[in-house]
């Protein structure tokens, strides 16, 4: 972990002011500890679903925990909040990951407290709304559309004349994402995207064009409406799912596609209306220059900021805590992109099983963290869970990261490490009948 990018106001200044108080909305993972370190004095308080209290971080070091029932209309979220400030006032209010998002900015709005508006948050959250926006401001003319049943689907796709992604709406982790070209598998892909996916209701159901060529995610951070790129990762997708299998930073681009790339992100920031804190963009480099996939105000999934981090020295992670506590943190960004003190590229790659089961036990940890290279090796599933063939994000077993002076080496070396474990399942025997 790099040290953290100094502050723009100084110490005896930052002694001086108030003591904050943030309302982190959601669980906030590790965050509420770190703007508790990043400033002391600063208190938290954290206002998530009553299904996800058990995962608050440390819940006695708060101030307070605020529940809510998922289903509970943004009103009742405001008068809680509302609540809690009139006898504790927050000075700050934040938000680090994609689940309450919503909540957080209309709770903000209420409470007069600096946020992403809720149309931002409304625009990055509902592909469909995005894909209009960036149409009408002419960043990206991607053919789409929000389809309620199946024969606008059919529709679509005969318009179109070639192959289609259909997905939800509003999901995360690849979940329920087709690509289709027509016939039966129209019917499967509608009600696939038309389901609740990881507690996020359906909003309803895009189709798109399918676009082609090499995937990448940028990293950027915002500050008073200005963009600066932090890293172009190259992502690998499975063909069939669209899950993600891997990831590597930073992408080895030549230096104009790379500023094509990034120039076209910020016009979707800009149209979007990001203003400050972290920035996940997924695109797709079509022949026809970078075209989106989706965008996030939030750092990005599956440790890309750990190889962000280690590929350029930036901790997104620090920034956005530091941010959100009112420290400009531009500067130190460019400062530290500047030094080049990155470790060279950064790699992670996915594994997964083939058939369904219980797991039992994975094999191969020690021998595949002694591959050269390989920096971490861990399962994301414990024995006892249910596991199955990849279907989203949360199918995915285990994990491997490597480094290596180049892109290729250190996409070899996690994906060996990956590969090289085995995992040991318990399958029930049907039951078949006899006469």
């Amino acid at each position: 972990m790099s040290a953290p990018i100094s502050a723009s106001t100084d110490a005896s200044a930052s002694s001086a002011s108030p003591p904050e108080h943030v309302l982190v909305v959601g669980t906030g993972r590790d965050f509420p500890a770190r703007l508790r370190a990043a400033l002391p004095g600063t208190r938290t308080t954290v206002m998530c679903q009553l299904d996800y209290l058990d995962k608050v971080q440390e819940p006695g070091a708060n101030a307070r925990i605020v529940g809510v029932r998922g289903d509970a209309p943004d009103e009742e979220w405001i008068a809680l909040a509302a609540a809690a400030h009139a006898v504790d006032p927050f000075t700050r209010i934040g938000t680090f990951g994609e689940r309450d998002q919503g909540r957080y900015a209309v709770v903000a709005e209420a409470l007069g407290l600096p946020a992403h508006s809720p149309q931002t948050v409304t625009l990055v959250h509902d592909k469909a709304a995005m894909r209009v926006r960036l149409a009408e401001r002419g960043v990206d003319t991607t053919a789409s559309a929000r389809v309620d049943d199946l024969a606008a689907l059919r529709a679509f796709v005969r318009s179109v004349g070639g192959p289609c992604v259909v997905k939800p709406v509003s999901s995360s982790g690849s979940a329920g994402v087709t690509k289709v070209s027509g016939g039966s598998e129209l019917t499967e892909a509608f009600e696939l995207a038309a389901g609740s996916y990881m507690g996020l209701s359906s909003a309803g159901v895009l189709v798109e064009e399918f676009l082609t060529g090499p995937q990448f995610s940028v990293e950027a951070f915002s500050e008073g409406g200005e963009h600066v790129m932090i890293a172009v990762t190259r992502k690998y997708s499975d063909p069939a799912t669209f899950v993600e299998l891997g990831h590597v930073s930073p992408a080895d681009v030549p230096a104009d596609t790379r500023a094509g790339i990034e120039a076209y992100v910020a016009a979707v920031l800009d149209a979007v209306g990001i203003e400050f804190g972290p920035s996940h963009t997924e695109v797709v480099l079509t022949p026809a220059g970078p075209r989106v996939i989706e965008t996030h105000v939030r750092m990005g999934g599956d440790m890309i900021p750990t190889l962000a981090l280690e590929a350029t020295g930036v901790d997104i992670d620090d920034c956005a805590a530091r941010q959100t506590l009112g420290e400009k943190v531009l500067p130190g960004i460019r400062a530290r992109l500047a030094e080049g003190s990155g470790q060279g590229c950064s790699a992670i790659w996915f594994a997964s099983v083939t058939a369904p089961g219980t797991l039992e036990e994975v094999v191969g940890l020690e021998e595949a963290r002694a591959l050269p290279g390989v920096t971490e090796v861990e399962p994301t599933a414990r024995p006892g869970t249910q596991v199955g063939a990849l279907a989203s994000s949360e199918s995915r077993v285990a994990y491997a990261r490597a480094l290596a002076p180049t892109e290729g080496e250190a996409v070899r070396a996690a994906k060996a490490a990956a590969t090289a474990l085995e995992f040991r399942l318990r399958v029930r025997t049907p039951d078949i009948e006899t006469v």
